[in-house]
Order: C-alpha cells, then structure tokens, then sequence
C-alpha cells in the first residue's frame, strides 16, 4: 500500500514540474521577445551553400 502511495506523489509532482517547465519555455519565448532571433534560426536551412562547399 504505501508503494501506491509513492507512486501517486510522485506522479503528481512529476505532473507540476513537467506544467512548471512548459510554461517556463512559452514565457521565454513569447514574453522575451525572442522572435527575432527564432525567425532568423527558421530561415538557416533554407540559407544558399558557399561554392565549393558540397
């Protein structure tokens, strides 16, 4: 019994940390004005080759 018990503590605050963490990555990306740099990132694999380089 007390194993169930541990298990649904720790499932609860497996829950929080992994909602805690969520949050934390959509805050840094949308409240630190980020986009920029996010926008700048997308367009690299699209960013032509130097000659020679193949």
């Amino acid at each position: 019994m007390d194993i169930e018990r541990l298990f649904d503590g720790a499932s609860s605050v497996m829950t929080v940390l992994s909602f805690a963490t969520f949050m934390g990555i959509v805050l840094w990306t949308f409240l630190l004005k980020r986009g920029a740099d996010f926008d700048a990132a997308a367009t690299l694999p699209f960013a032509d080759a130097e000659p020679g380089d193949e």
